[in-house]
């Protein structure tokens, strides 16, 4: 792509937008440009303002250490000025994300959103980008409803449901499932944290966290949803059951999958072949963050490990592992996905190229 798209991170000082941060600083198709966060940091050059709480592995690239963070609420305009687009990566009350999500796009900007607020507004796109893809279609009536040219609001799902949803939902298109059961063990840079910053995390684990059952209950079906007119209406089935655990790992998300057909069965080496073979139509664009395998299959019982395979194809890919019948659904399996990356950030960055290649931005 000839092109350069100049690239806003809102919410650039929490470790999301740290993440964002480190994607965007050599990406072919990206240019950073703008940074934002809350009135605290605005004012600040950015390695000021996040340089004492750096959380990345990798240190602050040169490019975003002298820019100036601006206010994300009160510096809209300034923002809009520097951008083709932002990231939205904010820590805020969910009614406040909801209005400033809205105040960019009204003024505008797309808006790629990490956030969880607007995963359930009827017209914004909740996609990974090589399922659902066909979802932003949507795009145009939320357009018309926000009475926009331009600026319009796309969401990536969930982190924890990028760790099974891409196992199951290419399955699902020939063999449709009807239960779910499904366990998370999911890392603490989910939390936004490390082991520096949350010392109670090591040598613990923690049978609870806020929220992520019911998005990772629901946000599924919207996944596996269609768009009808004006709007994605949610898939019916499968039906879904998770726990969601905190564990003492970095990153990376591991899911114990366990699934119930609605009618035929396929056999162990059809679903195997269903996740070597599967290749989504997103490849046609070449985009510069799509893995070339999108799912890999381990043969070896003791695979996928986070600490081992949660960076395959640049953090981007999911791993499986352990597919079996079980005595009382159909399958148990194993999943793993980076959390940060393909969960966050750089599903985030990825739906952003789609969102390019197919001319939304």
């Amino acid at each position: 792509m000839s092109k350069r798209y100049k690239a806003g991170v809102i919410g650039a000082t929490g470790m999301v937008g740290q993440r964002f941060v480190t994607l965007l600083a050599d990406h072919p198709w990206f240019e950073l440009t703008a940074l934002a966060a809350s009135s605290r940091s605005a004012g600040k050059t950015y390695e000021e303002a996040a340089g004492k709480r750096w959380l990345m592995s990798v240190p602050m690239p040169e490019q975003a250490k002298n820019l100036m963070v601006l206010d994300a609420d009160a510096d809209v305009e300034k923002v809009k000025a520097a951008v083709d687009f932002v990231f939205c990566a904010v820590d805020m009350p969910k009614a406040e994300i909801l209005a400033l999500e809205d105040k960019y796009a009204k003024a505008e900007i797309p808006v790629v959103s990490n956030n969880s607020a607007n995963r359930w507004t009827p017209d914004v796109p909740m996609v990974i980008p090589e399922l659902n893809f066909d979802h932003l279609k949507v795009i145009e009536a939320q357009r018309k409803r926000l009475g926009t040219k331009r600026g319009f609001i796309a969401v990536k799902s969930n982190c924890s449901i990028q760790s099974y949803v891409p196992a199951l939902y290419p399955v699902n298109e020939k063999y449709p499932a009807s239960q779910i059961l499904v366990c998370t063990y999911q890392a603490i840079s989910g939390a936004g944290k490390n082991f520096d910053t949350w010392p109670e995390m090591i040598d613990n684990v923690i049978p609870y966290i806020g929220g992520e059952e019911e998005k990772s209950e629901r946000e599924p079906l919207k996944v596996w949803g269609r768009v009808e007119g004006a709007e994605i209406v949610t898939a019916d089935l499968p039906a879904i059951t998770a726990q969601c655990i905190r564990v003492p790992v970095s990153d990376g998300h591991t899911a114990a999958v366990f699934v119930r057909f609605a009618d035929a069965k396929p056999g162990k080496d059809e679903i195997i072949d269903i996740w070597k073979n599967y290749k989504s139509p997103i490849l046609k664009y070449d985009l510069p963050s799509a893995p070339k395998q999108f799912l890999r299959y381990f043969e070896d019982d003791n695979r996928p490990q986070a600490k081992l395979d949660r960076e395959l194809e640049g953090g981007m890919a999911v791993s499986c592992g352990r597919l079996r019948e079980d005595t009382q659904y159909d399958y148990k399996f194993v999943c793993l996905s980076h959390n940060t990356l393909r969960g966050a950030a750089g599903g985030a960055v990825l739906l952003a190229e789609l969102l390019c290649a197919e001319k939304y931005i």
